[in-house]
C-alpha cells in the first residue's frame, strides 16, 4: 500500500504541472487587464503604473512568468491578490472553512438520501416506492440548483419568514445561539446542494444495486438460506458501492465548482463567491490559486477512491 501510495503520488506530480501550465497560460491570453482601473485613474500617474506593473512581472514573456510563479508556489508564496493586496493564501483560508462545513454537510445529506433510497428501490424494483423514488429523482435531478434556491428563499425567508437567505459572517450572539444563528443560515444551502447530488446519486445506487443482485454469488447465498438483509448488507451493497465511490469521488470537485452558484444565490462567502468576485475583477493570482487547488482535490478524491477500491473489494490489491 506504502508503495502504491508513493507511486501514485510521483504521478500526480506532472499532472499537476502539465495542469497549472494550461490553466497559467490561458489566463495570461485571456482578455482584460488587472491593472485597468489604474489606467483609467488620473490621480495614478503613468510612471507609477508602468513601476508596479514593472515590480510584478507583468510585461515579462508568459514562460518567465510562469516559472516566477510555480518557483513561488513550492516556496509556498501564493502571491498577492491584485484587488484587496491581501496574500492569496489568507484570502483563500479566510473563505475555505465556510465552503468546506456547507458543502460536507451537503454531501453527508446527499448519502443519508441516495444511500437506503436507491438500495430499497433497487430490493423492490417496480413497486410503488421504487416508481416514486424514481420520480422525485428525475425531479430533483432536473431542477437547477439555482431555481431551488429561489424557491426555497420565497417559501422560507420571504412567505414563513423562518430561515435568512442571506449568509452572514457578523454573528453577535454566542454560546448556542452563536451555533443555532450559523445552523439556520446554512440550512437552506445545504439541502439546495444535498437534494441535488442526492437524487442524481440515487439513480447510479438503485443502477449498481440492481446489477449486483443479479449476480451468482447472491443467487447462491439466498440458496443457503442466509436472510435477506444480511445478503443485501454484505454481498449486494459492498460491492455496489465500487461504482457510486468513483462516482462520488469524480464528482466531489464538481461540487465544490458547482456551489459557486448555490454561494452567489445566499451569499455564502465562500471560494465559490472569491472565484468571481476575482474573475470579474480580473485578479489572475486568485484564479490561478482557486482553479489549482480544484485540480488539486480531482487527483486527491481520484486517489481515496482508488484507496476505498480496495476496502470495498478484496480481489483488488495493490502492486
Amino acid at each position: 500500500m506504502t508503495q502504491y501510495l508513493i507511486r501514485r503520488l510521483l504521478i500526480a506530480i506532472p499532472s499537476l504541472l502539465g495542469i497549472s501550465v494550461i490553466l497559467f497560460t490561458v489566463l495570461a491570453l485571456a482578455p482584460g487587464d488587472p491593472f485597468e482601473e489604474l489606467a483609467t485613474n488620473p490621480a495614478v500617474p503613468p510612471d507609477v503604473r508602468a513601476q508596479l506593473r514593472a515590480s510584478l512581472g507583468l510585461d515579462d514573456p508568459i514562460h518567465e512568468r510562469y516559472v516566477s510563479w510555480l518557483l513561488a508556489m513550492l516556496r509556498g508564496d501564493w502571491g498577492y491578490s491584485f484587488v484587496s493586496r491581501i496574500p492569496v493564501d489568507q484570502l483563500i483560508m479566510q473563505r475555505l472553512p465556510t465552503t468546506v462545513a456547507v458543502i460536507g454537510a451537503s454531501q453527508v445529506l446527499a448519502l443519508c438520501i441516495a444511500l437506503p433510497v436507491g438500495v430499497y428501490a433497487a430490493t423492490r424494483p417496480y413497486s410503488i416506492f421504487d416508481q416514486i423514488a424514481n420520480t422525485l429523482a428525475f425531479v430533483g435531478f432536473s431542477l437547477p440548483t439555482f431555481f431551488t434556491g429561489l424557491l426555497m428563499i420565497l417559501l422560507f425567508s420571504i412567505t414563513l419568514d423562518w430561515l435568512p437567505f442571506v449568509y452572514s459572517t457578523n454573528i453577535t450572539s454566542s454560546g448556542w445561539r452563536w451555533w443555532w444563528d450559523h445552523i439556520r443560515q446554512a440550512i437552506m444551502p445545504v439541502l439546495v446542494l444535498g437534494l441535488f447530488q442526492g437524487a442524481a446519486w440515487t439513480r447510479y445506487v438503485r443502477s449498481a444495486v440492481l446489477d449486483v443482485i443479479r449476480l451468482d454469488h447472491v443467487t447462491t447465498a439466498r440458496a443457503k438460506g442466509l436472510p435477506e438483509t444480511r445478503i443485501t448488507m454484505r454481498h449486494v451493497v459492498r460491492n455496489a458501492m465500487i461504482p457510486v465511490v468513483t462516482l462520488v469521488a469524480l464528482q466531489m470537485p464538481a461540487v465544490f465548482g458547482g456551489a459557486i452558484v448555490t454561494e452567489q444565490i445566499f451569499r455564502v462567502p465562500g471560494i465559490g463567491s472569491l472565484l468571481i468576485s476575482a474573475i470579474l475583477a480580473n485578479d489572475t493570482p486568485v484564479i490561478m490559486a482557486v482553479t489549482f487547488v480544484f485540480a488539486g482535490l480531482v487527483i486527491f478524491f481520484n486517489l481515496i477512491a482508488d484507496i476505498l477500491y480496495g476496502w470495498l473489494d478484496p480481489r483488488i490489491s495493490y502492486r
